[in-house]
């Protein structure tokens, strides 16, 4: 049977792009949810007395505990299934969430943020391996983007969303409501991911049959171990990849309020108004650097070919970000971020395209929390760094040395995966 008789509507073939939309809401709700603490960053630091280093260090909990269960999430997400380790990890996250709005001081922010980070860990993972398991290649890349693009929508409508609601209801009312839509979210998740469950629980070597998915997802694949997968340089690849390129997205994630504020002289409601213009970027770009790639596939182009050209053209346009902290104009320097922002969103849907394609099913969790605690390794020591050199000297360096990391992770691509790897062969 053809690709295009397998994608044909039928009852209960629409399943995967419904369960495509839930994954959207969870990485939207993930993004919204650790986006609250930076757009409210400059009331929480003056009512706790928050030093930027003290701050730095708040974040650093979250990344730290979002490493270990990066990785740690993903082995989880391999063995449960994808639908009850998504609702473990949202559920988690969502009462962390909530718990903000009882901190004090510090330490107890720090403390929040890390359980926060300990449930968010699997979120990424669990949408790399839905959307690898329930889509055909034809279709993986724009699924992909949609997926993932919901990030973009949660940290778009932070800013406002986040400055209203602390109007109404003060800032601990926000934490409180992005808990309650969290838990929203389990319910719906649970209730119609049912339809594609069936699979005994730590037998997850088989992907489960979805409507519209191709043959070679749905035979059984064998589960290669934490050990196997780390004798491959694509694992090593990916992971490095990750490792240079994830500080500058947590850079833009949790500092962009602080410098409006700081740098720019920006008020809450200017930070509302502003700040959620990359990530507006990023969002239409999630989905078009799917859909770009895809068309290369459909011209007759190798998947693999296709998903690094994108790569490549979006770290090029990522260097004109090194000058947003020198223009004199807001709006020009917003301009230059969310240039970044939009190249990013080409280049991480891509990635995670990569990942799904070279592996397994049964080991597209291990190999995203992998590289994901990577690289969130990577943005917590530059997170801490990012504290002191502000508080030290100004945001110029930061921006100088953001601008040269994407070129710089698409050579370690270039050098570390040369050549297609069939995922079902592995």
């Amino acid at each position: 049977m053809s690709v295009r008789a397998l994608d044909k509507p039928f009852p209960g073939g629409s399943i995967r792009w419904w369960l495509c939309g839930l994954l959207f809401a969870a990485t939207a709700l993930s993004f919204l949810d650790r986006q609250v603490l930076s757009v409210l960053a400059p009331v929480i630091s003056k009512e706790l007395s928050l030093s930027s280093v003290e701050y730095a260090r708040v974040t650093t909990a979250f990344l730290l505990c979002y490493a270990v269960m990066f990785l740690v999430g993903g082995l989880i997400l391999d063995w449960l299934g994808t639908r009850i380790g998504l609702a473990l990890s949202v559920g988690i996250w969502s009462i962390a969430s909530a718990c903000h709005a009882l901190v004090q001081n510090a330490t107890q922010l720090g403390l929040a943020r890390g359980l926060l980070g300990i449930g968010e860990g699997g979120c990424f993972p669990g949408a790399a391996k839905g959307v690898g398991e329930w889509f055909p290649p034809r279709e993986r890349a724009l699924a992909m983007g949609i997926a993932i693009g919901g990030a973009s929508l949660g940290a778009v409508a932070a800013p406002p969303l986040t400055v209203w609601l602390a109007e109404v209801f003060g800032w601990r009312g926000v934490f409180i409501t992005t808990g309650l839509l969290g838990a929203s979210w389990v319910i719906i998740w649970c209730l119609l991911s049912r339809r594609v469950s069936g699979q005994p629980r730590g037998n997850q070597n088989k992907a489960p049959s979805i409507p519209g998915a191709s043959p070679a997802v749905n035979v059984p694949a064998k589960h290669p171990t934490l050990t196997l997968l780390m004798r491959r340089s694509d694992f090593w690849g990916l992971a490095v990849v990750r490792f240079i390129v994830d500080p500058v997205f947590y850079f833009y994630m949790f500092w962009i309020p602080k410098y409006l504020s700081q740098e720019r002289g920006a008020s809450q409601l200017e930070i509302g108004a502003l700040s959620w213009i990359p990530f507006l970027a990023l969002g239409i770009s999630n989905v078009s650097g799917g859909w770009s790639s895809d068309a290369l596939v459909r011209l007759g182009w190798p998947a693999f070919n296709a998903r690094r050209l994108i790569m490549g053209l979006a770290a090029l346009l990522t260097i004109a970000s090194s000058f947003a902290g020198l223009v004199g104009s807001v709006n020009l320097a917003l301009g230059m971020m969310a240039l970044l922002m939009f190249a990013h969103g080409f280049w991480i849907t891509n990635y995670v395209t990569l990942i799904s394609e070279r592996f397994p099913p049964s080991a597209v969790g291990t190999v995203m929390g992998f590289s994901g605690a990577i690289g969130a390794v990577g943005g917590m020591l530059a997170n801490t760094a990012i504290g002191a050199v502000v508080d030290r000297f100004s945001y110029a360096p930061v921006w100088l040395v953001s601008g040269c990391m994407y070129p710089m992770a698409f050579g370690v691509l270039m050098l570390t995966i040369k050549s297609q790897s069939r995922a079902n062969n592995n």
